[in-house]
């Protein structure tokens, strides 16, 4: 039933490969493309708060470990407190950024919200960030003021020192009897305080709101300029009724949601703070992921919508300690950051039940939504099972041959990187304008991920483009052969890399996590793994049995660690 889906879009841009059903024959181009839809015009924070509005009464966020929690009107409340202070007692003028250096707490969204009215421009950084560290982006980013917590005040104050500047930084106090660090902010007195200023004039949609860093396909970090068109084109896809994730609240119902994705990740940045507040839901945050305090709230919050990274999936399938009773009430799972096998879905989909629902998106830091599988694509092709789904909405998607300077789009089920354009892309990156022309091949954002898509214009993520093991001329992707190794019984987790070879010129090599109680043979493993991959695809550079698979804290692989274990080894 895929003729719902074409009808909406125009027959320029239909798939190669795709059926007809009825009337004269299409003109294909082999560019995907999303339905339509308005966009508003207005900027970040009054699309923000012309949503949640309705929802003042409700629970907005609520501590998972303290049970400290907010309503959507104090949220509203402590916000606007939060911007008049931010201008007034800083003296914070228009296009000012302020840096966000917090744990998952319900304080957050607060943080983030207050920035946006005051006219200001919101950066994040991780909360495991050494001094140095924070020092370099404090320094790209050109930040006036830092939003923190009492445990981090003397890493960004050394930081600020080596930028020559005297950083007002502004402390969240989570703790009963926490004191304030010498030279600190309370935050709370700046969310209490409501101040006698004049409302600022609304900022240019095209202005930079939010500044997130990416090391894009190549490089070291660079600031990814997102403007209020961006932001709110993207929430507005996401919330489009063909791929909404939840149901809006009623007198008697309201969706839950653990806030487990970090919330300094783009990912978790849009889906935790932003969307989930602009569609009336309660988020529990858990400040670092555990397994204590993610098993603990999930047993006492009946979780129906839950976002995660791939990792999560395969730590809620495996881990003994989590019950399939803590998951009956999911309704529905997104995941991202990284492919999810279809093989993991379906392992987590007899422990959930068949009624959960799990889609997984597609995006980047440059272009936050590009694709998603929604539930009219599943229920059109059961093989959606590992596709990231059809474009969203303005959305354009084409597949172009690596390395083609041409940008001229690939047939179904061929691989190559995948190019985007929407009004959700990303200005370009801060202060570095060779980045921004790399990045782009007239108007389409090459993401760095190699994929393909099929004849029923599902898209598929196999790897990053420069994580690709290239074997004798033959392009392997980590991510597929790791879906092999996680299939077998006794493996828990799994990781591939690309070392040397004499012959082949580089090989790949396994890392695996053997699952509790189990004895892993790497003889037997290897013997499983011929039998299921192409002659170029076996692991020729071994298979090394380990605890634990380096990642970041959105869940992606860390393999330059391997890399460099693998390299130390060696010496």
């Amino acid at each position: 039933m895929l003729i719902s889906w074409f009808r909406r879009i125009p027959k320029s841009s239909r798939v190669v490969g795709a059926r007809n059903f009825g009337g004269s024959s299409p003109k294909y181009s082999n560019v995907l493309s999303g339905i339509q839809m308005d966009i508003p015009n207005m900027n970040f924070h009054e699309y923000l708060f012309s949503k949640n509005e309705k929802f003042y009464g409700l629970t907005a966020y609520e501590c998972g470990v303290t049970g400290r929690k907010y309503t959507y009107d104090d949220v509203r409340i402590m916000s606007r407190n939060l911007s008049k202070n931010l201008r007034k007692k800083l003296r914070l003028n228009r296009g000012d950024v302020v840096a966000i250096l917090l744990q998952n707490i319900p304080e957050y969204p607060v943080a983030a919200y207050g920035i946006y009215e005051a006219g200001l421009t919101v950066t994040t950084m991780n909360p495991i960030f050494t001094a140095n560290e924070i020092f370099r982006q404090l320094a790209s980013s050109s930040t006036k003021a830092v939003i923190t917590m009492p445990e981090h005040f003397d890493k960004v104050k050394l930081a600020a020192q080596h930028i020559k500047k005297d950083l007002p930084v502004i402390c969240v106090k989570t703790k009963n009897g926490e004191s304030l660090p010498r030279g600190g902010i309370d935050f709370f007195e700046f969310t209490s305080t409501d101040l006698d200023m004049p409302s600022i004039q609304p900022s240019n949609m095209d202005d930079v709101c939010t500044i997130l860093y990416s090391s894009g396909t190549t490089g070291l970090p660079k600031g990814v300029e997102l403007t209020h068109r961006n932001l709110v084109a993207e929430q507005s896809q996401f919330c489009h009724t063909d791929v909404l994730m939840v149901q809006p609240p009623t007198e008697t119902t309201q969706e839950v949601i653990p806030g487990v994705l970090p919330m300094y990740h783009s990912f978790g940045f849009f889906i935790m703070n932003i969307f989930m507040s602009t569609n009336g839901v309660k988020v529990v945050t858990i400040p670092k992921f555990t397994p204590d305090w993610f098993i603990s709230t999930l047993r006492n919050h009946r979780m129906s919508v839950m976002v995660v990274a791939p990792p999560l999936i395969s730590f809620l399938t495996n881990y003994p300690n989590v019950k399939d009773e803590y998951l009956k009430s999911l309704k529905f799972v997104l995941t991202g950051a990284a492919p999810l096998s279809k093989e993991d879905e379906e392992r987590f989909l007899k422990k959930t039940g068949p009624d959960t629902f799990i889609s997984q998106g597609y995006g980047l830091t440059e272009c936050p939504s590009i694709a998603l599988v929604t539930k009219g694509a599943s229920k059109r092709n059961e093989n959606a099972r590992g596709s990231v789904g059809i474009p969203h909405a303005n959305t354009q998607i084409k597949v172009v041959a690596v390395d083609d300077p041409t940008g001229t789009p690939l047939g179904p089920n061929q691989n190559g990187e995948i190019f985007a354009r929407g009004p959700q892309m990303m200005k370009g990156y801060l202060n570095n304008p060779e980045a921004t022309k790399n990045a782009f091949v007239d108007g389409w954002l090459k993401t760095g991920d190699i994929g393909y898509y099929d004849e029923d214009g599902l898209l598929y993520v196999c790897d990053r483009l420069k994580e690709l093991i290239k074997v004798s001329g033959f392009q392997v992707a980590p991510a597929e052969l790791e879906a092999v190794l996680r299939d077998y019984p006794a493996v828990e987790d799994a990781a591939v890399i690309g070392v040397p070879h004499e012959r082949y010129g580089e090989v790949p090599r396994a890392y695996v996590v053997p699952k509790n109680g189990s004895k892993l043979c790497p003889v037997e493993l290897n013997n499983y793994f011929m039998e299921k991959v192409a002659k170029y695809k076996r692991l020729m550079g071994g298979i090394e049995i380990t605890h634990t698979i380096p990642k970041s804290a959105s869940g992606k692989i860390l393999r330059k660690e391997l890399k460099m274990q693998y390299d130390g080894g060696r010496r």
